[in-house]
């Protein structure tokens, strides 16, 4: 299974990526974390690594590279979706090479790359990477990829969820991440995904979670689960340091259980 995390920017999405890496960790799953989010530097210390691994940008000759073959793409009128990066037809999780991945039991956490300096150049290469990583990416039975997306839906626009089998949308307590939500909905099933779902986050009452609940079934999504504010995540976010399991821990385990049962119907 391959689920999509996305919303807002700042709505908790690396935060719900962790709990979830986690809880599958513990429920026996080997986890590929993907980092998709060329802004946000720091998911690596969430999982209590020292250092990011080396983004796999670097494993097709760097961004500069990808970028020549986009522009000979586009001269020979070729499909942005159709571009070719990467030499392998199919990926398996072991086959990504010591230095591109971290490890940790179960756990493996790849990055597809950053923006680190001024005037480089839009994001393009990295959408163009992760759609195809993605789309290559082959998983045993017991393997599950979730993968953290740059904030909004330009991710959508470069196709990166077209090989994604379930979107999980993060929504925070506000009328712009609401909005988002909305769009995010209709841009996945506009490319066929029918496994969408939200996740509240941060949500300091259960009366503001029923209000999000009832404002998201007007637009058709249905919420999975929530997880209310947590000041030992906020302190951990703070410090740039892993969090413990808490009481967001214990509300993940049924979100977890339910994306795998949904996706999974019958087994």
């Amino acid at each position: 299974m391959k689920i999509s995390v996305c919303g807002k920017g700042g709505s908790g999405k690396s935060t719900i990526v962790t709990l979830l890496a986690n809880q599958a960790r513990t429920m026996g799953y080997r986890v590929l974390v993907v980092d998709s989010d060329e802004s946000n530097s720091g998911l690596f210390r969430m999982f209590g690594f020292d250092q990011p691994p080396v983004p796999l940008m670097e494993l097709v000759g760097g961004k500069k590279k990808v970028q020549e073959k986009m522009k000979r793409g586009y001269s020979a009128a070729e499909a942005e979706t159709g571009m070719r990066v990467m030499t392998q037809e199919h990926i398996m999780v072991d086959d990504i090479p010591v230095e591109n991945i971290l490890k940790r039991d179960n756990l493996r956490l790849v990055s597809i790359g950053k923006i680190l300096q001024s005037l480089e150049g839009c994001a393009c290469p990295m959408g163009v990477l992760s759609r195809e990583f993605l789309r290559k990416l082959s998983l045993a039975r017991d393997e599950i990829a979730i993968v953290d997306m740059e904030a909004g839906v330009e991710h959508f626009g470069r196709g990166v969820e077209t090989s994604i089998d379930t979107v999980l949308i993060v929504v925070e307590p506000s009328f712009e991440s609401l909005q988002l939500a909305e769009r995010i909905n209709g841009l996945s099933r506009g490319i066929g995904i029918d496994n969408i779902w939200a996740i509240l986050s941060k949500v300091p009452s259960d009366g503001i979670a029923s209000k999000l609940e009832y404002e998201l079934g007007t637009m058709g999504i249905d919420m999975i689960g929530c997880i209310h504010y947590d000041a030992e995540i906020f302190q951990s976010g703070l410090e740039g340091v892993s969090f413990g399991k808490g009481k967001a821990g214990e509300e993940i385990i049924d979100v977890l259980d339910s994306l795998v049962s949904r996706a999974n119907p019958g087994h």
